[in-house]
C-alpha cells in the first residue's frame, strides 16, 4: 500500500468542551453532537519517554537517576511537576527502587536504562492509579523536579490483565433473551452504554456497566433483545490532556449508522441479515492447496462505477456484483470458467476516507496531457466517492458507502453477504485485504476509536511516546495482547459470518510472525476449513529486521505458510524498482520491456550481464522461490537460490511455494501498460505493446506459487501514468468492461505524486500512438484467459511443495550460453495427480525476434501444443507457429510470444 497524505478526520481534543465537576456518565453525555468532554484538565502536558515492562517495572529513559524516582500518581490529572520545583497536584506517591532481576522479553529496541521496580506493599494498587495520571518523576534530594516522564502504558496492562486474551469476542451480544454489551478499557473510570432508537435521534436509555477487575473489561447486561437499535459508549479516561469523557463507537461493531456515528445492534446469525440461499450457498471447491489460488485484485466502486449495464443504484456498490448480467459480472465469470479462483477485495470494511453520503462526483474533461482533470479530482479529493480505503474505522463492520442505504445499519451487512453470494456462485472465491498495520487517525479525535477507549495502549510508541507512523498512518501494534486479539476475532468474524475465503494482509511486515500463526490456527478453527492468508512481507520502520519482534516479513515467514509478496520477480521482469521516478522509470528496463536487447533512447547502452541476472531472476520466481531450489546461473554455477542476490537479500526466501505470491502489477504503483510506456522505445508499437503485457501475464501464470494479478491488467488497464492512484478519485481509476478505452491520455495524473514528473509524462500522455485500439485490448484480454486455462489445466503449474519443484521443474536455455531473452522449462507430470500430461515445456521469448532453444532431454521424445493453442479460438495465433523438432529437441519459438507444449 502507497499513501502520502490524510483527510481530515473532525475536530481535535483543543475544540472540547471543559467542564468542572467529575460527573456521572447521564443522558447528556449521550449527546451525538458531544464527542468528548475534558472532566479535569490537566495541570501540564508530558511526554512519555519511560516504559512498562510489566505490571511493577518500568524502564527509566536514558543513563541511570540521580535522586530519588517516584511515581505519583491523580485520579483527576493535578500533576504539576515543573522543574526546579516540587511536584503539586498529587493524590500521592509510590517510591520506586532500582531492579536488577530479569526482565520481560520484548523491549530489546529501547535505548539502555535503567529499571525501577514498584514495591510489593504497592503493587496492589496499581490498577487503580492507572484508572488515572501517572507521572514518574526523578527528584533531588530537597525534593525538587530535575525530570518528569509519563510511562508507556501497554506492558503494564498486557500483564496486569492478562485474562482478557481469554474473553469471546467484545463488542454486542443479543440473545437468550437479553442484550449484552462488553468493552475493553482497563483504564476508564467509569463506563457507559448509552442507546439510541435509531441512527439519529436522542438517546433512549442510558445504562452504567460493570467493571471486571480481572480482564479490564467493562459490561452491561440488558433485558430485552436491542436488535435494531443503535448505541455508543460512554468512557471516563486518562489523557494527556487530564480526564476525558468519550462518547465513541464500539470498537468492535459489526454495523454503523452513515458515517460511522453509531454502532448497529444486531446478531449476524440472524435470519434477517441474511439473503435468500446464504446458508446452503458453498463456496467454490477450487483451492485445495494455497498454490491453487490465481487471484484478481478488485476495487468494490472501480468495478462498477462505470458500467452502464448495471443499475444506476447499484453502481459502485456491494449490489453491483449480483448483477450477473453485466459487462463487468460476464467479465467475472469468464474469468471463472477460465481458471481464476479468487476475487480479493481492496478494503470493505467501515474506512474514515469516504462520505457515505452526498459524495463529491466531479465530472472531468480536458486533454490528454491537460492538467485540468487533476486540478478537479483534487479539488473534492476530500469530499469524493473514491479511495482505495488503506484508512481504517470500524474492523468489524462493512463499509457503508458501499451500501445503497448507509443509514440502515442492516442494509450493509446483507448487502455485503449477496455480494459474497454471487461472486461464490459465479464460482469465484472471495477474499479481503485487511489494513490491521495502522487506524485512520489515533488520539483524542471524533473518527478515532481506539485510541479514545484505551488512551496509549493500541498503537505503537516511538521513544518520547508519540504514535510511529512509518505506515504513513497511525500505526498499530499487534505485539499487544489485545490489538493482537483484535485483529484475530476481525479476521475470524469475516471468515465465519462472511464466508471470507482468504486475505490479503496489507503491511503485514508490521506485525509478528508469532501472532499471525496463532490468527491462521485459531481463524481456520473458527472457519472450519483452511483460510488462505498472504500479505506484503515488507521489512521496514521502527520494526525492521526484528526490531522488537519477530516479523511476519518476506525472510522472517519462511516456513510458516504464509505468502508474502514476490518483489524479486515483480523487479526483474518490469525493470527497476516500485519507487523509481523521473529518468529511472525510463533507463531501468526490465526482462520483457527490452533490457539490453531493445533499449530506450533513455537507457545508454547496458552490459549483456545485467539481461543474464535478471533472466536468472526470473527463472528464480518461475521455481517459486524456493530456499533450496538448484539453478544453474549465468556464470555457469549451479546454486541454490538463496544464495543468487537480489539487492542484498537472497533471491529463494521462502520454503515452500505457497509461501511467494507472484505478480507484475497490483493497485500500488504504475499499471503494467503504463510502466512499460516508461520502459519500450517510443516507436514500440501499440499492437507489441499489448504483446508485452501477455508476457508479463504470461509469467505470473507459469510461476510456482500463488498468482497475483490486478484488475484490468487483461484489459490494459491505464491511470494515465498515475503512480498513486489512492485518492485520484474515480476519473483515474476507471476501467471499461466494454473494452473500447483503456483509459490511457486521459489527462496529466494529480501532481501530489506525479508532479515532479510532469514533464516528462506530458509527451507521452499526447502521443496518441500509443494508445491501443479495441482490438489490442481485445487481445489482451482472451491471451489472459488462455493463460489461466493452461494454469488450470495442470497441477504441474502449482506444485503444492518444494521437494516436487525440484523433482519436477528442469529449466534449460542456462548458463553463460543461454539465449537470455528466452526462459524455456520442462514439468514432468510421470505420476502426479493432475498433471493432465506426461511433460510440459513452456517457453517465454521477449525478444522482438524468434530464437530456437534446445532441450536434449526432448529429442526423441512427441511433443505438440497445448490444447489450448490447437484450438480455433486462441487468441494469439502467433504462438501456433511455434514448432518443435523431435529428432533434435530444438523448439522455435516466435518473438514475443509465449507457449506451451506437452507430451501425452
Amino acid at each position: 500500500m502507497t499513501r502520502t497524505t490524510l483527510r481530515a478526520a473532525g475536530a481535535l481534543l483543543s475544540c472540547l468542551a471543559v467542564t468542572g465537576a467529575h460527573a456521572a456518565i447521564g443522558p447528556d453525555a449521550c449527546d451525538s453532537k458531544t464527542f468528548a468532554t475534558v472532566l479535569h484538565p490537566a495541570a501540564a502536558h508530558y511526554d512519555a519517554r519511560a516504559v512498562w515492562l510489566d505490571g511493577r517495572t518500568i524502564q527509566w529513559p536514558g543513563s541511570a537517576p540521580a535522586g530519588s524516582v517516584k511515581l505519583y500518581h491523580a485520579a483527576r490529572g493535578t500533576i504539576a511537576a515543573p522543574k526546579g520545583e516540587q511536584v503539586t497536584g498529587a493524590d500521592g506517591a509510590l517510591r520506586l527502587d532500582l531492579f536488577s532481576g530479569p526482565v520481560p522479553p520484548g523491549f530489546t529496541y529501547l535505548a539502555p536504562g535503567p529499571v525501577l521496580r514498584v514495591g510489593d506493599a504497592d503493587a496492589a494498587r496499581l490498577p487503580d492509579l492507572h484508572r488515572g495520571q501517572l507521572v514518574l518523576v526523578r527528584e533531588d534530594a530537597a525534593g525538587r523536579v530535575l525530570d518528569a516522564t509519563r510511562v508507556q502504558v501497554a506492558g503494564a496492562l498486557d500483564d496486569v490483565y492478562a485474562a482478557a486474551a481469554d474473553l469471546p469476542p467484545l463488542g454486542v451480544d443479543v440473545g437468550s433473551g437479553r442484550t449484552r454489551f462488553t468493552v475493553w478499557a482497563p483504564t476508564a473510570q467509569q463506563a457507559a452504554v448509552c442507546v439510541y432508537g435509531g441512527g439519529t435521534g436522542g438517546v433512549r436509555a442510558v445504562y452504567q456497566m460493570d467493571f471486571d477487575r480481572r480482564t479490564g473489561a467493562w459490561r452491561a447486561a440488558l433485558p430485552g433483545d436491542l436488535t435494531g437499535k443503535y448505541y455508543k459508549y460512554a468512557v471516563d479516561v486518562p489523557v494527556d490532556a487530564g480526564i476525558v469523557r468519550n462518547l465513541v463507537t464500539d470498537p468492535y461493531s459489526i454495523g454503523l449508522t452513515t458515517d460511522s456515528k453509531r454502532s448497529y445492534i444486531a446478531r449476524l446469525d440472524a435470519p434477517r441479515l441474511k439473503p435468500a440461499g446464504w446458508d446452503t450457498t458453498p463456496a467454490p471447491q477450487t483451492v485445495k492447496h494455497q498454490t491453487d489460488m490465481v487471484v484478481y485484485e478488485l476495487h468494490v466502486r472501480d468495478f462498477s462505477r462505470d458500467d452502464a449495464s448495471v443499475p444506476v443504484a447499484h453502481r459502485g456498490k456491494y449490489l453491483a456484483f449480483t448483477d450477473t448480467g453485466s459487462d463487468g459480472m460476464k467479465h467475472l465469470a469468464a474469468l471463472a470458467r477460465s481458471g481464476l479462483t479468487d476475487i480479493h477485495l481492496l478494503p470493505v470494511y467501515d474506512i474514515g476516507s469516504v462520505p457515505e453520503t452526498a459524495c463529491a462526483v466531479p465530472q472531468p474533461t480536458g486533454t490528454p496531457d491537460g492538467d485540468t482533470q487533476q486540478a478537479l479530482v483534487k479539488r473534492t479529493a476530500e469530499t469524493d466517492c473514491f479511495n482505495w480505503g488503506y484508512d481504517p474505522f470500524h474492523y468489524n463492520a462493512p463499509e457503508g458507502s458501499y451500501a445503497t442505504d448507509p443509514a440502515d445499519g442492516a442494509r450493509r451487512i446483507v448487502e455485503f453477504r449477496q455480494m459474497v453470494q454471487s461472486l461464490h456462485r459465479t464460482g469465484l472465491r472471495v477474499g479481503m485485504d485487511v489494513v490491521y498495520n495502522h487506524t485512520f487517525i489515533a488520539g483524542q479525535n471524533e473518527r478515532s476509536v481506539l485510541d479514545r477507549v484505551v488512551p496509549g495502549y493500541y498503537h505503537r510508541l516511538d521513544a518520547s511516546g508519540a504514535i510511529e507512523r512509518s505506515t504513513c498512518c497511525d500505526n498499530t501494534a499487534t505485539e499487544h495482547r489485545m490489538m493482537g486479539k483484535l485483529m484475530i476475532d476481525s479476521v475470524a468474524l469475516w471468515a465465519k459470518e462472511y464466508r471470507i475465503d482468504s486475505f490479503r494482509f496489507d503491511l503485514m511486515g508490521h506485525q509478528p510472525r508469532a501472532v499471525m500463526e496463532d490468527l491462521q490456527r485459531k481463524v481456520n478453527a473458527v472457519a472450519g476449513r483452511d483460510v488462505q492468508l498472504i500479505g506484503e512481507g515488507w521489512n521496514f520502520g521502527e520494526v525492521a529486521d526484528g526490531a522488537r519482534f519477530v516479523q511476519a516479513s518476506q525472510l522472517s515467514l519462511n516456513g510458516s505458510g504464509i505468502g508474502t509478496f514476490n518483489d524479486r520477480l515483480r523487479d526483474a521482469v518490469r525493470g527497476g524498482s516500485a519507487g523509481d521516478s523521473g529518468e529511472a522509470m525510463f533507463s531501468r528496463q526490465g526482462w520483457i520491456n527490452g533490457l539490453v536487447y531493445d533499449p530506450n533512447a533513455h537507457a545508454g547502452a547496458r552490459p549483456a550481464a545485467d539481461l543474464l541476472k535478471a533472466a536468472d531472476l526470473v527463472r528464480a520466481g518461475l521455481a517459486g522461490s524456493i530456499r533450496s531450489y538448484p539453478l544453474h546461473t549465468s556464470d555457469d554455477k549451479t546454486v541454490p537460490l538463496e544464495s543468487i542476490d537480489y539487492n542484498g537479500q537472497p533471491a529463494g526466501y521462502a520454503s515452500e511455494p505457497g509461501e511467494v505470491v507472484n505478480y507484475v502489477e497490483n493497485h500500488d504503483n504504475q499499471t503494467l501498460f503504463d510502466i512499460d510506456v516508461f520502459k519500450l522505445p517510443l516507436s514500440t508499437t501499440a499492437q507489441d505493446r499489448a504483446r508485452v503485457q501477455v508476457l508479463g501475464m504470461a509469467v505470473d501464470a507459469f510461476a510456482q506459487g500463488v498468482a497475483y494479478y490486478h484488475a484490468g491488467i487483461d484489459v490494459l488497464r491505464s491511470k494515465s501514468l498515475d503512480r498513486n492512484s489512492f485518492n485520484s478519485g474515480d476519473w483515474f481509476n476507471r476501467i471499461d468492461w466494454t473494452y473500447r478505452d483503456n483509459h490511457f491520455g486521459t489527462g496529466l495524473p494529480p501532481a501530489d505524486d506525479n508532479g515532479r514528473d510532469w514533464p516528462l509524462l506530458q509527451p507521452l500522455l499526447a502521443d496518441a500512438a500509443i494508445k491501443p485500439a479495441p482490438a489490442d485490448i481485445a487481445f489482451a484480454r482472451d491471451a489472459f484467459r488462455d493463460l489461466l486455462a493452461i494454469r488450470a489445466s495442470s497441477t504441474l503449474f502449482r506444485l503444492p511443495t518444494a521437494a516436487a519443484i525440484r523433482q519436477r521443474l528442469r529449466f534449460f536455455n542456462t548458463g553463460s550460453s543461454q539465449v537470455p531473452t528466452v526462459v524455456a522449462a520442462h514439468l514432468d507430470g510421470r505420476g502426479l495427480a493432475g498433471a493432465g500430461f506426461a511433460g510440459i515445456a513452456y517457453f517465454i521469448n521477449v525478444d522482438k525476434v524468434g530464437h530456437t532453444v534446445t532441450d536434449p532431454e526432448a529429442a526423441g521424445k512427441r511433443l505438440h501444443l497445448h490444447p489450448v493453442f490447437l484450438s480455433e479460438h486462441v487468441a494469439d495465433k502467433r504462438a501456433t507457429q511455434a514448432t518443435f523438432d523431435g529428432a533434435t529437441g530444438a523448439f522455435s519459438i516466435p518473438p514475443r510470444t509465449a507457449v506451451v507444449f506437452v507430451e501425452d
